[in-house]
């Protein structure tokens, strides 16, 4: 299997129709049976239905279909990502981070990183937490922002604050009438909704947890991607969630989010290589130690010491 025949694949796929992917590849419509069939034996499973009109994929072409649209994005921000390594001169700066810190003021602190250093090249990646200490550790970005607690020799962490969590919850729910913060317990007999499904552990795992220390057992437990899915099915009235307090301001109209009983919260880490002391992180730190210091926050000990 290679990169050019999961092209071929999701070309028939947004087609649906093997003369239309062939000439949307620029190639005849044999060779292009023949790749896909070749695809097809070395998966061990057949990805279209061809006796439908037009075409449709297969349950198994379904799973395969997921996994090559991942995979070919991921190798075009790979290609844009050198492109844009080899055509410019100036250094660069990695950030890794998982997508809910983004309203966790996280876009704040990268604003004035980029006014205290405007040679740097900054780009941000978004990967979930344990996915931050392998590209850490292989130099493929330069410092992490997530939610999950990590021991590695290599890896240096600090909890910069622990965030308040809440209920996120659909328009009119039982659960919504009066004003009084949730109790966890009154979650046993509701759906819900955790994120990510993977890699794991993640921020999923904390929500398990927290839910088993209080002896509670949801009546059922939808494992989704991303944040964003979560709310969507919030909305869509098929579970609550448990979310950082800070999602709030995404401003939605068809969720509610309410406090809960419980004092619950999720940290939010930064992770680097120890002993890096380049300019590029002690810069990231003072932008940090400023910022946390005009919204009234309490810097880390770690980070003070730095």
């Amino acid at each position: 299997m290679d990169v050019r025949q999961l092209r071929y694949f999701l070309a028939v796929a947004a087609e649906r129709n093997f003369s239309r992917a062939a000439e949307r590849l620029h190639m005849a419509q044999p060779p292009l049976s023949r790749q896909i069939q070749q695809l097809e034996q070395e998966v061990g499973a057949v990805l279209f239905d061809r006796d439908s009109r037009p075409i449709a994929l297969t349950h198994a072409g379904r799973l395969f279909y997921e996994h090559a649209v991942q995979v070919t994005r991921r190798l075009d921000e790979m290609q844009d990502a050198m492109r844009a390594f080899v055509t410019s001169n100036r250094p660069r700066f990695i950030v890794g981070f998982v997508p809910s810190v983004l309203y966790a003021r996280l876009p704040d602190i990268i604003r004035e990183f980029r006014r205290a250093m405007p040679d740097v090249d900054l780009s941000l990646v978004e990967m979930m937490s344990i996915e931050q200490i392998a590209a850490l550790k292989e130099g493929r970005v330069d410092v992490g922002f997530g939610r999950v607690r990590f021991d590695d020799p290599a890896i240096a962490r600090e909890v910069l604050r622990e965030e308040r969590l809440v209920a996120a919850l659909p328009q009119g729910h039982r659960l919504l009438r009066g004003e009084k913060p949730i109790d966890l317990a009154r979650l046993a007999d509701e759906a819900v909704i955790v994120y990510p499904r993977e890699p794991r552990p993640g921020y999923a795992d904390q929500v398990l947890s927290l839910l088993g220390d209080h002896g509670i057992k949801p009546a059922v437990i939808h494992e989704v991607r991303e944040l964003q899915t979560a709310l969507g099915l919030v909305a869509a009235e098929d579970g609550i969630c448990i979310v950082p307090a800070s999602v709030h301001i995404m401003g939605r109209r068809d969720i509610i989010f309410r406090e809960l009983v419980q004092k619950a919260t999720s940290p939010i880490i930064i992770s680097h290589r120890k002993n890096d002391d380049s300019p590029h992180l002690t810069t990231l730190i003072d932008v940090i130690a400023k910022l946390y210091r005009q919204w009234g926050w309490s810097m880390p000990a770690g980070l003070q010491r730095r």
